[in-house]
Order: C-alpha cells, then sequence, then structure tokens
C-alpha cells in the first residue's frame, strides 16, 4: 500500500505538490482505492475521495498500522563524508529506523560545506529521507540537519540521555565491552534519546575523541575491522535495532 506523509491532522487529509502528481500520474490511483496517509506520526489506513487540480482528498477508513519506529530516538552525528556518501547514509540509515542526522565539520573532513548551495543540499536529503521513510513504512521523516561545527556538537550532547562514539582506536583493543553490553546498560534505564558519533573517512581525531569522551560521551565497539564512514552508522543502528526490538 503506497505511504504519504502530510503536515495536518487526519481530519483535514488532503495530499499536495509532487505525492498528489504522484498518486494522479504515476500511480494512475482512482476514487475509493485506499492508501495510506500518516499524520501526527500515525498511519491511517484512508479511502481516495477526490482529485481537485493538484490536490487528492482522502478520507479515514478509521483503521490504523501500528508503528514500526524503534522504542528509543537515534540521532545520528556524522563527519562531513566526502561525494554522495551523505545522501547514502540519509537513505539507508532512514530505512534501518534513525531519528534525525546531524552532520558535522570535523577535523578529518576533507570536504567543506557550500553555504551558498547548502540549503539545496539540505533539502535534497531531506527528500532522500522522505521517500527512504515512506518506503520503509515510517510514521517518521527523520530530519536532517544543517551541518555544524565540532564545538556546536559537544553543546548538544546534554540534549541526550546516552552518546556512543565510533572510535577506531577501540577496535585495535584486544579486551573492549561489546556495544551489545553497553546497549543493555542504556535499556534498563529507559533511555529514549541516543547520540551515535562517526568520524569521516579518517575518522575521529583523538582530540575530538577526548573532547567527546569529558563531556559524556562513551566509546562503542563495532568488532575488529575498520569499518567505511558510511558503513559504521548502519552496524550501529542494526545493532541498536536488534537489542531493543
Amino acid at each position: 500500500m503506497q505511504r504519504y506523509f502530510i503536515d495536518t491532522s487526519i481530519e483535514d487529509a488532503r495530499i499536495t505538490g509532487e505525492d498528489a502528481r504522484h498518486i494522479a500520474r504515476v500511480m494512475r490511483m482512482k476514487e475509493g482505492e485506499e492508501i495510506a496517509v500518516v499524520a501526527e506520526k500515525k498511519a491511517y489506513i484512508c479511502t481516495i475521495s477526490a482529485f481537485e487540480d493538484d490536490e487528492v482528498l482522502v478520507q479515514s477508513t478509521g483503521r490504523t498500522i501500528s508503528s514500526p519506529e524503534l522504542p528509543v530516538h537515534v540521532t545520528v552525528a556524522c563527519g562531513l563524508p566526502k561525494g554522495d556518501k551523505l545522501e547514502l547514509i540519509t537513505q539507508k540509515a532512514t530505512e534501518l529506523g534513525m531519528y534525525a542526522l546531524l552532520p558535522f565539520e570535523a577535523e578529518r573532513s576533507i570536504v567543506k560545506w557550500d553555504t551558498k548551495k547548502g540549503a539545496k543540499k539540505q533539502e535534497r536529503l531531506q527528500k532522500i529521507a522522505k521517500e527512504a521513510a515512506e518506503q520503509s513504512h515510517r510514521t517518521h521523516i527523520p530530519v536532517i540537519f544543517e551541518p555544524i561545527s565540532f564545538k556546536q556538537l559537544v553543546a548538544q550532547l546534554g540534549k541526550f540521555d546516552a552518546i556512543f562514539i565510533a572510535d577506531e582506536e577501540d577496535a585495535k583493543v584486544e579486551k573492549r565491552t561489546r556495544f551489545a553490553e553497553k546497549l543493555k546498560n542504556v535499556y534498563d534505564k529507559k533511555s529514549k534519546s541516543i547520540l551515535i558519533i562517526f568520524g569521516p573517512e579518517g575518522g575521529i581525531a583523538r582530540k575530538e575523541a577526548n573532547a567527546l569522551l569529558e563531556a559524556g560521551a562513551q566509546t562503542m565497539s563495532l568488532g575488529p575491522r575498520i569499518l567505511r564512514a558510511e558503513t559504521a552508522p548502519l552496524y550501529a543502528l542494526s545493532a541498536i535495532s536488534y537489542e531493543f526490538e
């Protein structure tokens, strides 16, 4: 069943813009057909009642669909990576349950955020998140934040119940606490929000790692292998999903 997000309550449900055109011209749906509409983070089964210009009017059947969201809000903070890796992280992390994406300018980030083109890039990433949320039947579209400085990232740590950083130096240690064990401690404390932090291709710089640890973060072991910048967040989200779901 096709899924669409709206910004209004289900009582005032109407689908506009690209989504409306998708229903009418791509899917070629007709009045009376059913679609899933997500309003206020809840998915409803609705029927198409009418087509008006570039809008599709829908009516709730009263039936709802259970939410597939993670029981904790997981925000991914990643050092700006090269190429289109941020798009890949946005798409796949959304499928895996990410709540929000917080890019930051790390010391080893080769790419610098172009402020002139930044709004357009952010808009594209938000669109990718929306499409991935629809495809994976989410009831929440992850918020894709504009990149911030490392100093601003550290200042935001107090907003989260638990903070983990992926430090490649941790992978080289013979005896380390498994990520699953640390997640059990988080689960026991009934934490509501988790921040997981990853560096760019070169990893987290030592002074960055030390600053994060001093601010209350703890390391997470993602195994003995060194993972790519775009792979590590997906690994961590999969581990969190396994532990909490």
